[in-house]
């Protein structure tokens, strides 16, 4: 038997353009000779459709959908995820299901019984878990069909009280097969490979995984489907951050053609650009968008944001603007147009000081002879801000936010000001990881200036400013920001790491006040295993840890 995996990238609630996909993979499959072609969890309609799920015509779009795909599987078969209803009036109104489709109709439904509510996960608001479980029958042979989250109940503290594969392996299934939706973070793909290798491992069944690629806002795929042997062994790994198709034989419990491998995975940083080029070229293209504008400051931030926008949306579809104040100085212009003469971006050189000054003058009564302080700091900045959104709004350029993770962490950034945007490209990436982004950008030649990189950072809203005058240096508070954000400790467990006990405390301090400003930034592209929007949801008025 030859099955195809197919990794596609998906567009929610798309359904002509899902259709289309899915039916030109089974053509595909079948001219290369699969007898099944698989398709990845909720492919139909696109994950996570969120709240489409509870309109009706939502529903019945999948199900159209799903008959015209039906129409091609003559000569072939496939497996589709979609949304299907319950009929049982007890419980949820929904089911993430699968169908299998055979000569022209569906022959199975298999429902997904683990429904994972945690970090960016709300599966559970939506669906019914199921609740028999029974073998799909191929050409002679049984499969044990699952739905993502369905194997990820193994090993050590298990969510979930029972496991699907427990119920299908008393059927004497012949091989497993998991289609998946499984967000990207850069430490993912190994923990995916454990989990699946160990399923394989304790049925003794070979298992072929599918995942989905591309983006969903801020949820990155990023593909990279598996193969493994009934030992566990990892038989073969499809691309990472793009579309593939490929047909495994299978035959008795073996995967033909296929020796031992180890997992290739990625260093860190290369997994975090890629994900970043990929999460903006499809915000841009499933929003129908093409022009991308930015602030270009001359320092490292914006100029690795402008640097990953050129690269996924092409330099002439990018506007840098240069917004300098009366601080700042010669040599960051300098540096930002090397930038530009680099990438061959289009850009702008707008002053902000006659508008600040007219900010301030017409404040100037009211606030009465009070010192400048960081009032008139955030004035300018938001000037900045009026200017790049004036830029978007006349051209209908989309703006890209240039705030980093250690920025977004300790609100290290002005509301209305440099937080506006659409989307947030690099707020989930810390300080110190733009660094390394920047170095790998620059790893076939220097297009990233060395003088934004190597001198010390600084928004410029005031005589001599730089970051360290208000913020511990990156290298301990990213340190800090990682044990508190992404391994969840207290203060008093990341203090008996030997920090500084104030220091801890100022700083975990700075996360949870920010919190209100985190509500109203726009949405970030989720690289890490914690970022912030929707898979962190703290209180902004709790008392606790402030």
């Amino acid at each position: 038997m030859k099955i195809a995996l197919a990794q596609l990238n998906y567009h929610i609630g798309n359904f002509e353009y899902n259709t289309k996909k899915i039916t030109d993979n089974i053509l595909k499959a079948k001219a290369e000779g699969a007898d099944l072609v698989v398709f990845a969890e909720l492919a139909v309609c696109g994950y996570p459709p969120r709240d489409f799920l509870e309109f009706e015509e939502f529903i019945d779009l999948c199900e159209k959908s799903a008959q015209e795909i039906a129409v091609h599987c003559k000569g072939i078969a496939c497996i589709i995820g979609l949304p299907v209803r319950n009929e049982v009036l007890a419980g949820k109104d929904l089911y993430n299901a699968a169908y299998f489709i055979e000569e022209g109709s569906v022959k199975s439904v298999v429902k997904k019984a683990l429904l994972p509510t945690y970090d960016v996960f709300d599966e559970y608001r939506y669906f019914e878990p199921a609740n028999q479980f029974k073998c799909i029958t191929f050409m002679g042979r049984k499969i044990a069909l699952t739905i993502c989250e369905d194997l990820w109940n193994i090993n050590n503290n298990p969510l979930y009280v029972s496991n699907p594969m427990d119920e299908l392996i008393k059927q004497s299934p012949d091989i497993m097969i998991n289609i998946a939706a499984s967000p990207f973070s850069y430490c993912h793909d190994d923990e995916r490979v454990i989990v699946l290798a160990d399923n394989a491992k304790k049925y003794n069944l070979p298992l072929l995984y599918v995942n989905q690629v591309g983006a969903q806002t801020e949820i990155i795929f990023d593909g990279g489907s598996l193969a493994f042997d009934k030992y566990g062994n990892l038989l073969d790994e499809m691309a990472y951050f793009k579309e593939e198709l490929k047909i495994y034989e299978i035959e008795g419990d073996t995967v033909i053609g296929y020796g031992n491998k180890s997992h290739q995975a990625l260093p860190d940083i290369e997994q975090i650009y890629q994900a970043l080029v990929l999460g903006i070229r499809d915000y841009f293209e499933k929003s129908g968008f093409k022009k991308a504008v930015l602030g270009l400051s001359g320092g490292i931030d914006s100029a690795v944001v402008c640097a990953l926008a050129c690269r996924a949306l092409g330099p002439e579809n990018v506007m840098a603007v240069l917004m300098p104040s009366k601080y700042s100085s010669d040599h960051s212009i300098k540096d930002a147009l090397d930038l530009v003469e680099s990438f061959g971006c289009k850009h702008e050189i707008i002053a902000i000081k006659e508008a600040a000054d007219a900010f301030d003058s017409m404040m100037a009564p009211a606030f009465n002879g009070q010192p400048f302080n960081l009032t008139e700091e955030n004035i300018q900045a938001r000037c900045r801000g009026i200017v790049v959104m004036a830029m978007s709004n006349k051209f209908g350029y989309i703006l890209l936010n240039t705030s980093n993770k250690s920025e977004c962490a300790v609100g290290y950034g002005t509301l209305y000001g440099d937080m506006c945007g659409a989307i947030g490209v690099i707020g989930d990436v810390y300080k110190t990881q733009v660094y390394q982004l920047a170095h790998y950008i620059n790893k076939d030649g220097i297009v990233i200036p060395e003088n934004s990189i190597v001198k010390p950072p600084s928004a410029e809203l005031r005589p001599g400013q730089k970051d360290s005058d208000s913020l511990p240096d990156y290298d301990t508070l990213d340190k800090i920001l990682y044990q508190y954000i992404e391994l969840k400790q207290s203060s008093s467990a990341i203090i008996a790491q030997g920090y500084d006990q104030a220091l801890v405390r100022r700083i975990i301090k700075m996360v949870n006040t920010a919190e209100f400003k985190r509500y109203q930034t726009p949405p970030i592209l989720r690289v890490s295993p914690k970022a912030f929007g929707m898979g962190r949801r703290m209180p902004i008025v709790g008392k606790y840890l402030s």
